[in-house]
Protein backbone atom coordinates (compact mmCIF):
# COMPACT_ATOMS: atom_id res chain seq x y z
CA UNK A 1 0.00 0.00 0.00
CA UNK A 2 1.43 3.57 -0.89
CA UNK A 3 2.19 5.69 1.74
CA UNK A 4 -0.20 8.57 1.02
CA UNK A 5 -3.11 5.60 0.42
CA UNK A 6 -2.24 4.04 3.86
CA UNK A 7 -2.22 7.56 5.70
CA UNK A 8 -6.03 8.30 4.49
CA UNK A 9 -6.95 4.74 5.45
CA UNK A 10 -5.59 5.12 8.43
CA UNK A 11 -7.30 8.64 9.00
CA UNK A 12 -10.49 7.12 7.98
CA UNK A 13 -10.13 4.23 10.56
CA UNK A 14 -9.74 6.69 13.75
CA UNK A 15 -12.57 8.40 13.00
CA UNK A 16 -15.12 6.29 12.47
CA UNK A 17 -13.92 4.92 15.53
CA UNK A 18 -13.14 7.96 17.44
CA UNK A 19 -9.79 6.72 19.39
CA UNK A 20 -7.50 3.60 18.45
CA UNK A 21 -4.86 1.88 20.33
CA UNK A 22 -1.38 1.84 18.11
CA UNK A 23 -1.12 -1.74 18.29
CA UNK A 24 -4.30 -2.01 16.57
CA UNK A 25 -3.39 0.19 14.10
CA UNK A 26 -0.42 -2.30 13.56
CA UNK A 27 -2.49 -5.39 13.22
CA UNK A 28 -4.91 -3.99 11.20
CA UNK A 29 -2.44 -2.86 8.60
CA UNK A 30 0.14 -5.27 8.68
CA UNK A 31 3.08 -2.56 8.69
CA UNK A 32 5.30 -2.06 11.85
CA UNK A 33 5.25 -0.06 14.67
CA UNK A 34 7.47 2.38 13.64
CA UNK A 35 5.63 3.27 10.04
CA UNK A 36 2.33 3.69 11.56
CA UNK A 37 4.04 6.03 14.19
CA UNK A 38 5.11 7.55 11.28
CA UNK A 39 1.99 7.61 9.19
CA UNK A 40 0.26 8.90 12.53
CA UNK A 41 2.95 12.23 13.25
CA UNK A 42 2.60 13.25 9.38
CA UNK A 43 -1.68 13.11 10.15
CA UNK A 44 -0.82 14.96 13.26
CA UNK A 45 0.81 17.70 12.24
CA UNK A 46 -1.83 18.54 9.06
CA UNK A 47 -4.37 18.45 12.06
CA UNK A 48 -6.12 15.19 11.20
CA UNK A 49 -5.64 13.28 14.41
CA UNK A 50 -4.10 13.70 17.81
CA UNK A 51 -1.21 11.14 19.30
CA UNK A 52 -1.63 10.29 22.84
CA UNK A 53 0.67 7.96 25.03
CA UNK A 54 -0.40 4.31 23.22
CA UNK A 55 -3.11 5.10 21.40
CA UNK A 56 -4.03 8.35 19.08
CA UNK A 57 -8.03 10.31 18.90
CA UNK A 58 -9.74 11.77 15.69
CA UNK A 59 -9.45 15.45 15.65
CA UNK A 60 -11.36 16.66 12.52
CA UNK A 61 -10.34 19.59 10.93
CA UNK A 62 -10.74 21.52 7.66
CA UNK A 63 -7.63 20.12 6.35
CA UNK A 64 -9.40 16.42 6.47
CA UNK A 65 -12.78 17.33 5.87
CA UNK A 66 -11.30 19.44 2.63
CA UNK A 67 -9.91 16.02 1.14
CA UNK A 68 -12.05 14.96 -1.72
CA UNK A 69 -12.25 11.13 -1.18
CA UNK A 70 -13.73 11.86 1.90
CA UNK A 71 -16.33 14.69 0.97
CA UNK A 72 -17.57 12.22 -2.00
CA UNK A 73 -18.48 9.39 0.57
CA UNK A 74 -20.68 12.27 3.23
CA UNK A 75 -24.38 12.19 2.81
CA UNK A 76 -24.36 10.42 -0.64
CA UNK A 77 -28.23 10.64 -0.38
CA UNK A 78 -28.52 14.12 0.21
CA UNK A 79 -26.32 15.26 -2.36
CA UNK A 80 -27.44 13.03 -5.17
CA UNK A 81 -31.41 14.64 -3.91
CA UNK A 82 -30.09 18.09 -4.21
CA UNK A 83 -28.04 16.78 -7.61
CA UNK A 84 -31.63 15.70 -9.07
CA UNK A 85 -32.97 19.03 -8.00
CA UNK A 86 -30.45 21.10 -9.72
CA UNK A 87 -31.25 19.33 -12.52
CA UNK A 88 -34.34 20.70 -12.91
CA UNK A 89 -32.26 24.24 -13.61
CA UNK A 90 -30.73 23.12 -16.65
CA UNK A 91 -32.07 23.73 -19.91
CA UNK A 92 -30.54 22.22 -23.16
CA UNK A 93 -28.06 25.00 -25.16
CA UNK A 94 -26.72 26.36 -21.49
CA UNK A 95 -22.81 27.22 -20.28
CA UNK A 96 -23.22 25.02 -17.07
CA UNK A 97 -20.56 26.01 -14.63
CA UNK A 98 -19.42 23.09 -12.12
CA UNK A 99 -17.20 23.91 -9.16
CA UNK A 100 -15.21 21.31 -7.84
CA UNK A 101 -17.66 20.31 -4.46
CA UNK A 102 -18.71 16.57 -4.65
CA UNK A 103 -22.18 18.06 -4.63
CA UNK A 104 -21.91 19.67 -8.39
CA UNK A 105 -19.49 16.01 -9.02
CA UNK A 106 -23.17 14.35 -8.50
CA UNK A 107 -24.86 16.17 -10.68
CA UNK A 108 -22.05 15.83 -13.94
CA UNK A 109 -23.12 11.99 -15.16
CA UNK A 110 -27.24 13.59 -15.29
CA UNK A 111 -25.88 16.32 -17.97
CA UNK A 112 -25.87 14.36 -21.07
CA UNK A 113 -29.62 14.01 -20.64
CA UNK A 114 -29.84 17.83 -20.99
CA UNK A 115 -27.96 18.15 -23.86
CA UNK A 116 -26.77 20.13 -25.96
CA UNK A 117 -24.88 21.54 -23.43
CA UNK A 118 -21.65 23.12 -22.87
CA UNK A 119 -20.40 22.39 -19.37
CA UNK A 120 -17.47 24.44 -17.76
CA UNK A 121 -15.66 22.58 -14.73
CA UNK A 122 -12.38 22.55 -12.77
CA UNK A 123 -13.01 19.14 -11.62
CA UNK A 124 -11.05 16.72 -12.35
CA UNK A 125 -13.80 13.75 -11.71
CA UNK A 126 -16.35 15.84 -13.72
CA UNK A 127 -14.37 16.18 -16.60
CA UNK A 128 -13.66 12.26 -16.34
CA UNK A 129 -17.19 11.76 -15.95
CA UNK A 130 -18.55 14.05 -19.02
CA UNK A 131 -15.43 14.03 -21.22
CA UNK A 132 -17.18 10.64 -23.56
CA UNK A 133 -20.96 12.01 -23.61
CA UNK A 134 -22.38 12.81 -26.82
CA UNK A 135 -24.19 16.39 -26.94
CA UNK A 136 -21.42 17.61 -24.10
CA UNK A 137 -19.13 20.75 -25.12
CA UNK A 138 -16.56 20.37 -22.31
CA UNK A 139 -14.32 22.64 -21.62
CA UNK A 140 -11.75 21.41 -18.62
CA UNK A 141 -10.30 24.71 -16.91
CA UNK A 142 -6.59 24.06 -16.05
CA UNK A 143 -4.36 25.64 -13.80
CA UNK A 144 -2.81 23.80 -10.67
CA UNK A 145 -3.74 20.90 -9.47
CA UNK A 146 -4.22 20.12 -5.81
CA UNK A 147 -4.41 16.43 -4.79
CA UNK A 148 -6.83 17.48 -2.00
CA UNK A 149 -9.39 18.85 -4.10
CA UNK A 150 -9.03 16.63 -6.96
CA UNK A 151 -9.43 19.76 -9.20
CA UNK A 152 -7.09 22.67 -10.52
CA UNK A 153 -7.29 26.10 -8.95
CA UNK A 154 -4.65 28.78 -8.37
CA UNK A 155 -4.27 32.27 -10.94
CA UNK A 156 -4.60 30.06 -14.09
CA UNK A 157 -7.18 28.46 -13.53
CA UNK A 158 -8.51 32.20 -12.25
CA UNK A 159 -7.84 33.93 -15.60
CA UNK A 160 -9.50 31.30 -17.61
CA UNK A 161 -12.70 31.91 -15.78
CA UNK A 162 -12.54 35.65 -15.87
CA UNK A 163 -12.77 35.37 -19.82
CA UNK A 164 -16.18 33.28 -19.55
CA UNK A 165 -19.37 34.16 -19.09
CA UNK A 166 -21.84 31.40 -18.67
CA UNK A 167 -25.58 30.86 -18.08
CA UNK A 168 -25.94 28.63 -14.37
CA UNK A 169 -23.03 27.89 -12.19
CA UNK A 170 -23.47 24.86 -9.70
CA UNK A 171 -21.73 25.23 -6.64
CA UNK A 172 -21.52 24.29 -2.80
CA UNK A 173 -19.97 25.16 0.25
CA UNK A 174 -17.83 24.28 3.07
CA UNK A 175 -19.66 25.91 6.27
CA UNK A 176 -22.88 27.65 6.65
CA UNK A 177 -23.30 29.82 9.62
CA UNK A 178 -26.38 32.31 9.59
CA UNK A 179 -26.66 33.29 6.15
CA UNK A 180 -22.62 33.51 5.18
CA UNK A 181 -21.21 30.73 3.54
CA UNK A 182 -17.64 29.20 4.13
CA UNK A 183 -14.29 27.78 2.64
CA UNK A 184 -11.54 26.21 4.07
CA UNK A 185 -9.06 27.37 1.45
CA UNK A 186 -8.43 30.89 0.69
CA UNK A 187 -7.19 29.66 -3.00
CA UNK A 188 -10.58 27.75 -3.31
CA UNK A 189 -12.38 30.45 -2.28
CA UNK A 190 -10.70 32.87 -5.30
CA UNK A 191 -12.08 30.26 -7.91
CA UNK A 192 -15.18 30.31 -6.43
CA UNK A 193 -15.97 33.88 -6.47
CA UNK A 194 -14.75 34.00 -9.80
CA UNK A 195 -17.08 31.54 -11.22
CA UNK A 196 -19.96 33.68 -9.47
CA UNK A 197 -19.13 36.70 -11.29
CA UNK A 198 -19.08 35.07 -14.41
CA UNK A 199 -22.22 33.40 -13.84
CA UNK A 200 -25.84 35.03 -14.86
CA UNK A 201 -27.44 32.31 -12.60
CA UNK A 202 -25.75 31.32 -9.24
CA UNK A 203 -27.26 28.19 -7.38
CA UNK A 204 -25.63 26.91 -4.14
CA UNK A 205 -26.36 23.45 -3.07
CA UNK A 206 -25.84 22.44 0.47
CA UNK A 207 -26.70 19.57 2.59
CA UNK A 208 -27.89 20.05 6.09
CA UNK A 209 -25.00 18.93 7.65
CA UNK A 210 -23.10 22.03 6.90
CA UNK A 211 -25.28 24.76 8.71
CA UNK A 212 -24.05 25.60 12.04
CA UNK A 213 -20.51 25.43 10.93
CA UNK A 214 -17.96 27.93 9.86
CA UNK A 215 -14.91 27.29 8.00
CA UNK A 216 -11.62 29.91 7.49
CA UNK A 217 -12.43 32.22 4.69
CA UNK A 218 -15.63 33.71 3.95
CA UNK A 219 -17.10 33.17 0.15
CA UNK A 220 -20.10 35.15 0.11
CA UNK A 221 -23.65 35.47 1.49
CA UNK A 222 -26.28 33.43 1.14
CA UNK A 223 -28.73 35.88 -0.35
CA UNK A 224 -26.19 36.45 -3.33
CA UNK A 225 -27.25 33.50 -5.04
CA UNK A 226 -30.45 33.06 -6.81
CA UNK A 227 -31.72 30.00 -5.12
CA UNK A 228 -29.86 27.69 -2.23
CA UNK A 229 -31.35 24.43 -2.77
CA UNK A 230 -30.98 22.38 1.13
CA UNK A 231 -32.00 18.94 1.74
CA UNK A 232 -35.39 18.98 4.20
CA UNK A 233 -33.48 17.51 7.30
CA UNK A 234 -32.33 21.14 8.16
CA UNK A 235 -34.60 22.15 11.24
CA UNK A 236 -37.48 24.27 10.39
CA UNK A 237 -36.30 27.48 12.54
CA UNK A 238 -33.49 27.62 10.50
CA UNK A 239 -35.50 27.66 7.46
CA UNK A 240 -38.10 30.37 8.41
CA UNK A 241 -34.60 32.56 9.83
CA UNK A 242 -33.20 31.93 5.92
CA UNK A 243 -36.02 32.93 4.25
CA UNK A 244 -36.52 36.03 6.45
CA UNK A 245 -32.88 37.14 5.71
CA UNK A 246 -34.11 36.89 1.72
CA UNK A 247 -32.60 33.63 0.99
CA UNK A 248 -33.60 32.21 -1.58
CA UNK A 249 -33.97 28.82 -0.30
CA UNK A 250 -35.71 25.75 -2.08
CA UNK A 251 -36.03 22.65 0.77
CA UNK A 252 -35.57 19.26 -1.53
CA UNK A 253 -37.35 16.14 -0.17
CA UNK A 254 -34.88 12.96 0.60
CA UNK A 255 -35.88 9.52 0.49
CA UNK A 256 -33.84 9.08 4.21
CA UNK A 257 -36.70 11.33 5.73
Amino acid sequence: MKTGSRTEDIANYVIARGEVRIDELVSHFGVSRMTIHRDIDRLAEQGVLRKLHGAVTAQPSGIYESLFRYRENVAMTEKQALADAAFAEIQPGQVVLLDDSTTANALAPMLAEAAPLTVVTNSVPASLALRDCDGIDLISVGGDYHRTYNAYIGHLCLNALRGLRVDLLVCSASAIKGTAAFIQDQQVVAVKQAMMESAARRILLADHTKFGKTALHLLDDLTAFDAVYVNDALPAATAEALKAAGVHLKLVKTSSK
